[in-house]
């Protein structure tokens, strides 16, 4: 009867039926936080939503993700009959488990797991890369606990050592388990792990190194081969067994495939385990993520569960317990619709278009590039000139040609540093970098022609510093002194305006 008297409403006025549902229920919109008393037509409910997400960004736009935003319409058909399978239902569903163990086994060779060519893998799918650490910390940890039990010695106060260009989820893991980060300083001009330094910093509580293949901030590999010969050495000198965990959630389907020489994977004895991202450059929608460990010796069999209440005998080590099939469907059709000539061509692709979009923006005279060649394909980079403009306000200004480009300060030791990232996906045209490159010369020129608002900015930050000195005489700052006043400012002005995680 509802939807006959919409539709009846419809015809009398000479409105599509699309207008009189958006008319009628925008009257009543849904109360917030607060489940809305009636029930409304399905049609009525699409089309609310529908309207509100008109206002999200454009994903393929967003720049700021490593996260996949276009699959083939084939793997579309596949997700969406998959839908309704829960994953951890194994023997309902055992063509989904035998599907994960072929990509995990796939991965592991990828990656040069000391195993045979009919010996399975030891790994796991998960959530993603933050779900795949959290699982990796804990092996660590609770083999180094047994360890120290064995030997009589405290075990009570276990680091990680890592640089602090590590994502948030290590800081997660962290404060979640318990375990001290021991953080190697950044620096201007080197913004990844020291090796020597690390090293450095390990002692006898430390259950692993953590190496970034692919740094967030400017897509840059850690030297892990190095990092491997540094601890073998320490090892060697204290008796210790200290091993290498990496992090290879950005670059982890990267480096197979364009440095296939590189060496940072378990072809290095120190190197236990890997977590990657089928999310990123795995090409897979979110979320999934994958952990593999070079042999079974390297997981503790006591953080593995086994359930039987589902049919039959389940082995199972996650931190959640169901979770969808499709994602884990989708990263065996990349698999195999791909291959390695697949996946290799499109790396390949996304390095050529990064480095037009580099040339182009070094074109522009503007900007200083930040991000290095060998690495995760994006580019980075600052303003030469930072004393009338930021790249917060070039940020801001891109979003109104629909771009969406990331600003941000460098870690402690680094933060007056502050830079652009484009990341370079899949779907990220050579014609799209040449648009950008354009936009971004068009925001540069409107910006040489509005005031400065960092004058203001500057002043303000004085003031704010006389009134706390009780000093009625201007502070005399340098240039370096007022430029990180002021990028401080603008940092707390975007860090207000950010909502969730990234």
């Amino acid at each position: 009867m509802v939807i006959t008297s919409i539709v009846k409403e419809a015809e009398e006025q000479g409105q599509s039926l699309h207008c009189t549902f958006a008319s009628r229920y925008v009257r009543d919109p849904v109360p917030k936080f607060k489940m809305p008393g009636n029930s409304i037509p399905k049609d009525a409910a699409y089309q609310i939503i529908n309207d509100e997400l008109m206002l999200d960004g454009a994903p393929r736009l967003n720049l700021a993700s490593f996260v996949t935003t276009w699959m083939e319409p084939e793997c579309d058909k596949l997700i969406m009959a998959s839908l309704n399978k829960n994953y951890v239902d194994m023997d309902e569903y055992p063509v989904t488990t035998e599907l994960q163990n072929r990509c995990v086994n796939m991965i592991a060779h990828l990656f040069h797991a000391p195993i045979s060519e009919d010996e399975a893998a030891v790994g796991v799918g998960t959530v993603g890369s933050s779900e795949a650490i959290m699982l990796a910390g804990l092996a660590f940890k609770r083999k180094w606990q047994m360890k120290r039990k064995l030997e009589g010695k405290p075990y009570d106060k276990p680091n990680i050592v890592t640089g602090a260009n590590v994502q948030v989820c290590w800081e997660k893991f962290a404060r979640y388990f318990e375990v001290e980060l021991k953080e190697v300083k950044l620096s201007e001009g080197y913004y990844v792990m020291d090796p020597l330094k690390a090293v450095e910093m390990v002692d006898e509580n430390t259950i692993c190194v953590a190496a970034i293949l692919g740094s967030t901030l400017t897509g840059e590999f850690e030297d892990v081969k190095l990092l491997n010969e540094l601890l073998t050495k320490k090892n060697e000198e204290t008796g210790w067994d200290t091993p290498i965990h990496v992090d290879a959630a950005s670059g982890g389907f990267v480096a197979p495939f364009l440095y296939p020489d590189l060496e940072w994977d378990f072809r290095l004895p120190l190197v236990k385990s890997i977590n990657v991202s089928g999310h990123k450059y795995g090409l897979v929608y979110p979320g999934v993520g994958w952990v593999v460990w070079r042999s079974k010796d390297d997981l503790p069999e006591e953080l593995v569960f086994h359930i039987n209440y589902l049919g039959s005998d389940q082995p199972t080590f996650t931190l959640n317990f169901s979770k969808g099939s499709s994602q884990i469907i989708a990263q065996y059709y990349q698999f195999i619709r791909l291959g390695f000539e697949g996946y290799k061509n499109v790396m390949e692709n996304c390095l050529d278009n990064a480095r037009v979009l580099k040339e182009g923006i070094e074109k522009l005279g503007r900007f200083n590039i930040v991000s290095k060649d060998i690495g995760v394909p994006l580019v980075a980079f600052s303003l030469k000139e930072s004393n009338q403009h930021t790249v917060f306000e070039v940020a801001d200004h891109l979003r109104k040609y629909g771009w969406i480009v990331p600003a941000y300060t460098m870690p402690q030791d680094a933060q007056h540093i502050a830079v652009l990232r484009v990341v370079i996906r899949e779907d990220f045209s050579h014609s799209l970098a040449e648009r950008l490159v354009s936009d971004i010369e068009k925001v540069v020129n409107l910006l040489d022609t509005l005031p400065s608002p960092l004058s203001t900015r500057a002043a303000h930050v004085t003031a704010i510093t006389n009134e706390t000195t009780g000093d009625d005489e201007k502070v005399k700052k340098s240039p370096i002194e007022t430029q990180k006043e002021i990028v401080k400012y603008w940092k707390r002005l975007v860090d207000g305006k950010r909502v969730g995680a990234c």
